[in-house]
C-alpha cells in the first residue's frame, strides 16, 4: 500500500472518503475524445473513445478514479467533465500527478455545483503517484487530499 499527498480543488461531497477502482492514462488526457461516444451516442459506460490514449481506449471511465498527468486538447474540456456529469457518466474523481489547467478544473468545480454528480479532483499527486498506480488496483481518496493505493 503507498500513500500520496496532493492539493484537494473540488472536495468529497457528503463523505470522509471515497473508494473506486483505478483507471490510468499516463499520457495526456483529451477531455473531448475521451468522452464523445459518452456526450454523443449516449454510451452509458462511458468507454474511452480517444484512440491516441491507448493506456484506457475503449475502456469505461463512468465511476473510476480517473489518474492522469494532465489533461490536453480542446478549450471545451472543462465544458465535457460537465456534461459527463450532467448526464451521469463521470468518474468517480480525477486525480492529477500533475497540477490541474483551469479548464478541467472549472469543469470538476461546475459538476459539483449546479449538478447532484459531483467529480472529487486532487492534483499534485506526483509523478511518483502515476509510477505505483495501476489500472484496476484499488484507490482511497480522502478529503484531505491523501490518495491511499493498494
Amino acid at each position: 500500500m503507498k500513500e500520496f499527498k496532493g492539493r484537494v480543488i473540488v472536495p468529497i461531497h457528503g463523505a470522509d472518503s471515497l473508494e473506486a477502482e483505478a483507471l490510468v492514462s499516463r499520457n495526456g488526457f483529451n477531455t473531448l475524445a475521451s468522452f464523445q461516444k459518452a456526450l454523443m451516442f449516449g454510451d452509458k459506460t462511458a468507454a474511452c473513445s480517444d484512440q491516441n490514449n491507448p493506456d484506457i481506449y475503449g475502456k469505461p471511465m463512468a465511476g473510476k478514479a480517473l489518474c492522469l498527468p494532465a489533461t490536453i486538447g480542446s478549450t471545451t474540456g472543462g465544458m465535457v467533465l460537465f456534461c459527463a456529469a450532467a448526464i451521469k457518466r463521470q468518474p468517480a474523481c480525477l486525480l492529477f500527478s500533475r497540477p490541474i489547467d483551469s479548464l478541467a478544473a472549472a469543469g470538476a468545480i461546475l459538476a459539483g455545483v449546479w449538478t447532484e454528480n459531483p467529480m472529487p479532483a486532487i492534483d499534485s499527486l506526483g509523478d511518483d503517484f502515476l509510477a505505483a498506480v495501476q489500472s484496476g488496483a484499488k484507490v482511497k481518496v480522502s478529503g484531505n487530499g491523501t490518495v491511499t493505493v493498494e
